[in-house]
C-alpha cells in the first residue's frame, strides 16, 4: 500500500467531507470539520490527509482548546476519520502518528481527545483525569485522554476543557 500523508489543501474540502461522512456514516461530522476549518481555532498545517493510489482515504484534525481557569493552550485531536474500505490496514494509525509528530514540531504541549480508549492510549494518551483535566460535558473517565507533546507540556494543567465554539460544547 503506498500511504502519503500530507497538510490537506483547499482542493481537499470535498474528499476530506467524503471521508467524514464515509466513516461516520452521517453528514455531521463533515459539517463540523467544515466549521472548523473556517473556525478561529484552526491550525494551518494541523488538518492532514492520507492517499492511497492518490485517493483521500483518511483525515484528521487538530484544533485549538483550552484548559482551566488560565486558558492554558492545547490541542483537541479530534474528527479522526478513515474510509470504512481503509479500516483497520494500520491507515489511521500512520496519520495519527504523523499527526502528533507535526503537532510536536509545532511546539504545542499536549493533546485531548475523546476517543475509543482501545485504540488512543497506543499512541501515549492516559485518561485525562489523572492530570485533572474534565470535559464541560458527561464523558467516560477513560474516554477522555491526554497526552504530553513535550516533557512537561501537562505540567500545571489542570481544570475544564474549552473546546472550539463550533463543537458545540459549552461549559455549565
Amino acid at each position: 500500500m503506498a500511504l502519503i500523508v500530507r497538510p490537506q489543501g483547499p482542493e481537499d474540502d470535498s474528499a476530506v467531507a467524503e471521508v467524514n461522512e464515509d466513516a461516520f456514516e452521517r453528514p455531521d461530522e463533515a459539517a463540523l470539520v467544515a466549521a472548523l476549518l473556517r473556525g478561529t481555532a484552526f491550525l494551518p498545517g494541523l488538518s492532514l490527509v492520507a492517499e492511497v493510489h492518490g485517493e483521500v482515504v483518511d483525515h484528521i484534525l487538530f484544533t485549538r482548546l483550552h484548559v482551566g481557569a488560565v486558558r492554558t493552550p492545547g490541542l483537541a485531536l479530534a474528527p479522526m476519520a478513515v474510509r470504512k474500505a481503509h479500516q483497520r490496514r494500520g491507515v489511521g494509525s500512520a496519520l495519527v502518528r504523523e499527526g502528533l509528530r507535526a503537532a510536536t514540531t509545532c511546539g504545542e504541549a499536549f493533546a485531548i481527545v475523546v476517543g475509543h480508549p482501545e485504540y488512543y492510549p497506543r499512541f501515549g494518551f492516559a485518561p485525562a483525569s489523572r492530570f485533572g483535566i474534565r470535559a464541560s460535558f458527561e464523558v467516560r473517565d477513560e474516554s477522555l485522554m491526554a497526552l504530553e507533546l513535550r516533557p512537561g507540556g501537562l505540567r500545571g494543567v489542570a481544570g475544564r476543557i474549552e473546546w472550539a465554539p463550533e463543537f458545540g460544547l459549552v461549559s455549565p
